[in-house]
């Protein structure tokens, strides 16, 4: 893609989301929606591969989808109650339709279908878009929002998007599909916790995009798609390939990664809460979202090639990728336990 394109492209995709961020109109916050997703819409089809095409027309539909619902409550509650202010949506229907959009927008459970396919056919930097920035947006209205809605209704989504994303993951072999349930695990921990502590969500996102960010260029570094080509990673870099393991292993929740912290905070505030059913679900659905991560685990750093598998070994050329972003969130990814007790303070300020 031409680099003049992509500069208007991504700045474009800032500027969505920044006006969404600062909007308090609900009419704002819709344009900055739209003008997010038409400026990701290049990105994801610049590869014009017939898989790319598919993914880009369901991603579309979907936030069209989404925006229209938006839209459609925005309106009846400006109609019925009299209020186009994000802080003043009020009438049942209205907030209903506007979280059901907005799981629609982020992929959670039950409204989730559309993230794995659209993921799976995007290339690895595209996908890390798509799961970090993409998601900055629709959860800025869902924090300002969160107020007014049903609070069954979030903690259902939550524990329903947890158990989704643990289960959808089991039987894949497709690394971006994997890290497509990983991200509506992720989320549905978010929306849990959401009504009972808004900053509590905001920690749980910011390790969430450190987290998959490290992920993703992992993968890309090694160039692995499938957990077949990822057996081969050893070969080629075995330290990146245990850092790997690592984050694989903090994304799922164990000490003493950084990962543990949130879902630790989570579930603490839960049972603060009188909500100890809920958080024995989530932690047992965190059970099944830790399964394929040690499935992946287990490919890359037990599975020494040569050996079985059908993958063939890569070409070793001379490495001209930048690893710097990848060294700082990977270090970061591993690292953050230690700091709880400062976030902790900082959250009770």
């Amino acid at each position: 893609m031409n680099p003049y394109v992509l500069t208007i492209l991504l700045s474009s995709l800032g500027l969505g989301t920044v006006l969404t961020f600062a909007s308090s109109h609900w009419l704002l916050a819709w344009m900055g929606l739209e003008i997010n997703t038409l400026a990701i819409i290049p990105i994801m089809a610049q590869q014009h591969h017939p898989r790319a095409i598919e993914a880009t027309t369901k991603y579309f539909l979907t936030q069209a989808t989404a925006a229209a619902m938006i839209l459609f409550a925005s309106t009846t509650n400006a109609w019925l109650m009299g209020e186009w202010e994000i802080h003043q949506l009020s009438h049942p229907l209205a907030t209903t339709t506007v979280m059901l959009a907005l799981a629609l927008k982020l992929g959670l459970a039950p409204v989730h279908f559309w993230l794995p396919e659209v993921l799976q056919g995007l290339e690895l930097t595209t996908g890390l878009i798509l799961s970090t920035w993409q998601k900055l947006a629709p959860f800025a209205l869902m924090i300002q929002t969160a107020p007014t809605i049903n609070s069954s209704l979030l903690v259902a989504i939550g524990l329903l998007s947890t158990l989704v994303g643990g289960w959808g993951g089991l039987n894949q072999t497709q690394l971006r599909k994997i890290l497509a349930y990983s991200s509506i695990a992720h989320l549905g921990w978010m929306v849990l916790i959401l009504q009972f502590a808004p900053s509590l969500t905001l920690l749980s996102l910011s390790l969430y995009i450190i987290m998959t960010s490290s992920a993703f260029l992992t993968l890309k570094t090694n160039n692995a798609l499938t957990i077949n080509t990822l057996a081969t990673s050893w070969t080629k870099s075995p330290t990146l390939a245990a850092l790997a393991a690592l984050v694989l292993l903090s994304l799922g929740g164990l000490p003493p990664l950084s990962g543990f912290m949130p879902k630790w905070l989570i579930l603490q505030e839960l049972t603060k809460q009188g909500l100890p059913l809920s958080a024995t679900l989530a932690a047992m659905t965190a059970l099944l979202s830790l399964y394929f991560y040690l499935r992946l685990c287990y490919a890359l750093t037990l599975t020494i090639y040569p050996n079985t598998l059908t993958a063939t070994a890569p070409w070793r050329l001379n490495f001209t990728m930048v690893t710097l972003p990848l060294s700082i969130i990977t270090i970061l990814a591993l690292g953050l336990l230690p700091l709880t007790p400062a976030v902790t303070a900082m959250l009770a300020l």
